[in-house]
């Protein structure tokens, strides 16, 4: 097979992965990064309409421990443009970002609404464009609803969570965002609050202000700060065996 048809299989193989998962792996040549796509309606244990854009976490899950347990991917780039969806499916995904070992930059186009947000603020490290909102409420919740305490209970940890998350992994205060989430000027059939791309940064909610190219390099820095630890980590203990054996 010629170079290239090697080339044009390559390129096929590419764009099947991408309709396929909505990612793709790319590089600088040095650098081999995963890019993954966040979209439209986080999909939960409810199968949402076919019409409905919807990001279904049950293929979210294994395309991160694969990429995680990939030698050969360096880092993770995600890119954010949902409304929100499943809070449990929402934050599952949240949380094995925030545990991966590898470097992992999010940023935020369009919009990182709702259950989004703990999704933009997982990464090590977070962008949002000057164009994009995110919204900030408080839980909500579809279907049959009770009206005992044990309801009104069962949202407030629901919160709790979802604050203890974002806090966790970003600079705004539990009680900032809370007082944008409970906030009831500013949305006029909701309650909450919607933040600029450079009003997220000020309010320690988003790292930094940036386009799409500030990210990579971002995650270049990342990739190539964590491969200087791995050599060093490798080359003290043979340093340590030469000590040895000159004594």
């Amino acid at each position: 097979m010629s170079e290239e048809e090697n080339k044009d299989e390559r390129t096929s193989r590419s764009m099947d992965h991408i309709v396929d998962s909505g990612s793709i792996i790319t590089g600088d040549g040095k650098h081999l990064i995963q890019c993954m796509t966040i979209i439209g309606q986080i999909e939960g244990h409810t199968v949402l309409p076919s019409q409905n854009k919807t990001t279904k976490y049950e293929h979210v899950i294994p395309q991160l421990v694969a990429i995680d347990e990939d030698r050969e991917i360096d880092g993770l780039l995600i890119m954010l443009n949902t409304v929100g969806g499943d809070v449990e499916a929402g934050l599952a995904l949240a949380e094995l970002i925030a545990g991966m070992k590898k470097p992992t930059v999010s940023i935020v186009l369009g919009g990182g609404h709702s259950i989004g947000v703990p999704l933009a603020v997982a990464a090590k490290h977070s962008f949002i464009v000057p164009s994009a909102t995110m919204t900030l409420h408080p839980v909500r919740m579809n279907g049959l609803t009770l009206g005992v305490p044990q309801t009104l209970d069962y949202f407030e940890r629901m919160q709790n969570r979802i604050t203890k998350f974002v806090t966790g992994h970003s600079k705004i205060s539990a009680d900032r965002l809370t007082e944008l989430s409970m906030n009831t000027q500013e949305l006029v059939l909701d309650i909450g609050s919607v933040l600029e791309g450079m009003d997220a940064v000020r309010e320690g909610l988003i790292d930094s202000l940036g386009s799409l190219s500030d990210a990579v390099d971002c995650l270049y820095g990342m990739i190539d700060e964590r491969k200087k630890k791995e050599k060093r980590k490798t080359s003290e203990p043979q340093k340590a065996s030469r000590g040895k054996q000159s004594k």
